[in-house]
């Protein structure tokens, strides 16, 4: 499946947003396989930090001006936040960017293959807790639900995933979205 996702998101058209008035940051988006199931692994970002308290999301942040790109900036935040070493990030390729409704960020997303079990060193100003959810249970029919968001004063329709009593929503469902739809791909062309 690995490979199988590689040369999927190798292939997409990427859609790039550029807006100047927007604050550039990247994700990753870390998944593993454990007894022939693969989960993805969340965090829930602390009420101290500066934006998205408390909220569920990828590992990510801000692009820094030491970051020569937002690949870089992917790993340092993953690094810095949940202790995963750059080194145990295998990329199997990029997602479309996503801008965020809450603040005034847009998101650059990246799919990394990591070794299972792992040792996550949580930075406890950042990150309450690592959430690891298994892709079969993100799949199921009542997970997704309707959600709506506001961005620049628009109302819009959305999602939000809902796991053991945990919501993903905004642009981390978004994203998640278009991953799942990836993997659902992988399974039907085998």
């Amino acid at each position: 499946m690995k490979t199988k996702i590689k040369e999927l998101l190798g292939q997409r058209q990427k859609r790039h947003i550029d807006d100047a008035d927007r604050v550039p940051s990247a994700v990753l988006i870390p998944i593993y396989e454990e007894q022939g199931q693969y989960h993805i692994v969340f965090i829930r970002r602390t009420e101290m930090v500066k934006t998205h308290k408390g909220q569920i999301s990828f590992p990510g942040g801000t692009r820094e001006i030491s970051d020569r790109t937002l690949l870089n900036t992917a790993i340092r935040e993953s690094c810095e936040e949940i202790g995963l070493l750059p080194e145990d990030a295998e990329i199997l390729g990029e997602l479309d960017d996503e801008v965020t409704t809450t603040s005034n960020y847009i998101v650059t997303p990246f799919v990394a293959m990591i070794p299972w079990p792992y040792s996550f060193v949580i930075n406890k100003g950042e990150v309450d807790e690592v959430i690891k959810v298994p892709v079969a249970a993100l799949l199921e029919k009542d997970c997704l639900k309707p959600d709506t968001e506001f961005l620049n004063g628009k109302e819009f329709e959305s999602y939000a995933y809902h796991y053991q009593g945990k919501v993903i929503w905004g642009a981390t469902a978004r994203i998640l979205n278009k991953f799942l739809d990836i993997l659902r791909q992988t399974a039907t062309d085998g």
